[in-house]
């Protein structure tokens, strides 16, 4: 039963994270094209953090 808890508590870590990178992400690209910041943010944003973003996704299923 204990298994089952630790599996749960796994997924759902995940899954907050893959949130956090999808929303961190997708905010640091529009920073870059609606606010004029530096392409290093639309760049980080869209290169790594949403990159990052797949790879936890992908690694869920």
């Amino acid at each position: 039963m204990a298994i089952r808890y630790k599996e749960i508590l796994y997924s759902l870590f995940f899954f907050f994270l893959a949130g956090l990178c999808e929303i961190g992400g997708g905010y640091l690209v529009w920073l870059w094209l609606r606010e004029d910041y530096s392409w290093i943010f639309g760049a980080f944003g869209g290169g790594l953090v949403l990159f990052i973003y797949g790879i936890i996704w992908y690694n869920m299923g």
